[in-house]
């Protein structure tokens, strides 16, 4: 079989993004203002289109004020939350790791395209990526499987060399959509159940393992 295309999500994956996200999200509640759940709570928020996350957090379909919790967000989000964030222990090592048998690597994540770009660079990772893909500001590919195809039609790949790896189930549903191979991780913000329920074809608990589990679906 030919080298697999590694589809990595960001948020959980490679960084460890929690405490910018869970401050930008109580930022945006506060000035609404809004009760605010608990940070472990927050949490589950992270990866999955911050536009849903908010609607349900504030209980409510009301376009204007979803954008407005938005904005709020990304006011803090662009000042300081960025780069609240830190690459997980053992991902640069397992990005070198997969450089000869993986054929090539993108970003492809939850996050808007505009910030992905600015984390992947701040961190030294950008040499390993062909290309960083995510949502743009006014929520076009905000539905992760739209994304894929997307990624899939614009790069002109086969869907069956193409593996997605990520830590929570709208990565490996979005995989799923578009008839690509999913790996979940466990270091990031999702459970094992939640990554086996959505159908993921393997589990992987560390970054140093992940060149073996990629390996094992080959």
């Amino acid at each position: 079989m030919p080298a697999p295309i590694a589809f990595f999500d960001l948020d959980g994956t490679l960084t460890d993004s929690r405490l910018g996200i869970t401050r930008c999200i109580r930022y945006a509640l506060e000035r609404l203002p809004h009760p605010c759940p608990p940070d472990d709570a927050l949490g589950t928020f992270i990866s999955p289109s911050l536009r849903t996350g908010f609607a349900t957090l504030l209980g409510t379909s009301d376009s204007q004020r979803i954008e407005r919790a938005l904005a709020l967000y990304r006011e803090r989000y662009v000042a300081s939350g960025l780069f609240e964030n830190e690459v997980y222990a053992g991902v640069p090592r397992m990005l070198e790791d997969l450089r000869r048998p993986v054929a090539r690597a993108f970003v492809v994540t939850s996050k808007p395209g505009l910030y992905a770009q600015r984390v992947v660079r701040h961190f030294g990772l950008e040499r390993h990526f062909a290309r960083v893909y995510g949502p743009d500001l006014g929520g076009r590919f905000d539905d992760k499987a739209e994304l894929v195809a997307h990624v899939l039609e614009t790069e002109a790949l086969d869907p069956a060399t193409a593996v997605m790896i990520g830590d929570r189930a709208a990565d490996i549903v979005a995989a799923k959509r578009n008839r690509v191979r999913a790996i979940g991780v466990l270091w990031g913000f999702g459970s094992e159940r939640e990554l086996r329920d959505a159908g993921a074809d393997a589990v992987c608990g560390e970054p140093r393992a992940l060149p073996d589990c990629l390996a094992a679906l080959r």
